[in-house]
């Protein structure tokens, strides 16, 4: 880094007159016992070090440029449905960035990689779209929503007693092995892993969407048309609020009756096409009597499932509904997750069905799409987790 000083030091004024090699060598003295020189060389040995040390150990491709492509350049989805496009333009108006691996400021950067940070070899590259078989169809199905308070649709019971719960989970035929279910979760905030998520897991695993996505109908819609059945994801108050605030239509224990009741029907205006709702988060509000009885009412009078992530496992009601027996990727690594899946098969052969729940991490999205092809051979069936809900 070059630094301009305003004006000239002032050894300078003391500098010797030029001479012979006497005055050369006072000269040199001088300036090495001159603290702006020595400083100037001490950081020229510093950085002349540190571009050794890049040489030696930097990746060889650092500082190339950042790959930005237009978004038909990914490759479209065959027959997209209406309103997909506008799902994706949170990182700009007609692109996505291209970003191959999260950074991990954690660790020292000049070890070498342990075993969990070496992707499996089908994860080197982007799988292709799976068969996932016929699409779902497109929401909203006629009878099944009205208008709301602000005008937004809002689910209803149809006239002929035919409920979302029903009408929008994916159809299920059980073969007599033992059931297991996974539900991803916090979809719709990041295009890439959500498109990977939709498109390159079974159909049969479920799909839960985040309420503040931008485009959210788009997602839905195409997750549908992939076979997947979808969640929406409802803010609830955890242990740690205000400190952890999931956002302004997070709902509150202690609000009143009616204030949950405007959250929920912001929260399930935003979209239309899902069979029920799902937690994020929530430890004190699914802890609380009053909350939990004006929740379940509001979803009984809507015709909507729930699925938790296990926080109300102890928590009946008079909707269909299923709690996860674990969360598969509490620890953050392939051979962690792929642990908590083999728990998952063990509680279905002991129990008959289990479910699992999991973030939108691409670890935990690849993981599972490798441990899914594999479930029918081991003697179990891969369900939705509406199969599984029971009032």
């Amino acid at each position: 880094m070059a630094v301009t000083f305003s004006r000239k030091p002032a050894y300078a004024a003391a500098a010797p007159a030029p001479g012979g090699s006497s005055d050369l060598r006072a000269r040199l003295l001088s300036a090495m016992g001159n603290p702006y020189i020595g400083a100037g060389g001490a950081a020229c040995l510093f950085l002349a070090s540190l571009a050794t040390l890049v040489l030696v150990t930097s990746d060889p491709h650092a500082g190339t440029p950042v790959v930005r492509l237009e978004l038909t350049k990914i490759g479209a989805t065959k027959n997209p449905p209406e309103g997909w496009r506008e799902a994706l333009v949170a990182e700009g108006e007609h692109e996505v960035g291209l970003t191959p691996a999260p950074l991990n400021l954690s660790r020292n950067p000049f070890l070498s990689p342990t075993a969990d940070e070496i992707a499996p070899a089908e994860s080197q590259q982007v799988p292709p779209p799976i068969q996932q078989g016929p699409g779902l169809a497109q929401a909203p199905i006629a009878g099944l929503t009205a208008p709301g308070p602000g005008g937004a649709p809002l689910p209803i019971i149809a006239a002929d007693g035919r409920t979302a719960a029903d009408a929008y989970a994916r159809p299920f035929t059980p073969n007599g092995r033992p059931k297991v279910s996974i539900v991803i979760g916090g979809l719709g905030l990041n295009p890439q892993t959500t498109r990977a998520a939709i498109e390159t897991l079974p159909g049969e695993v479920t799909l839960s969407f985040a309420p503040y996505a931008e485009g959210l109908q788009g997602w839905i819609d195409l997750a549908r048309a992939h076979g997947h059945e979808v969640l929406l994801e409802t803010p609830m108050e955890p242990a740690d609020y205000p400190a952890n605030d999931p956002g302004p239509y997070t709902l509150i224990a202690a609000n009143r009756p009616e204030d949950t009741v405007r959250k929920l029907e912001w929260l399930m205006s935003r979209a239309t096409g899902y069979f029920g709702l799902s937690n994020y988060l929530g430890a004190r509000f699914v802890d609380n009597d009053q909350a939990m009885a004006t929740f379940n009412t509001v979803l009984k009078a809507r015709g909507l499932a729930f699925v938790d992530d296990g926080l109300a496992a102890r928590r009946a009601g008079p909707i269909p509904r299923v709690s996860a027996d674990r969360v598969i990727d509490d620890e953050l690594s392939a051979s962690a997750i792929d642990a908590q899946l083999g728990a998952l098969e063990n509680g279905a052969t002991a129990r008959g069905q289990s479910l699992g729940s999991g973030f939108a991490y691409p670890v935990t999205i690849n993981q599972v799409r490798v441990w899914s092809a594999g479930l029918q051979a081991r003697g179990l069936q891969l369900a939705p987790a509406s199969a599984l809900a029971h009032r």
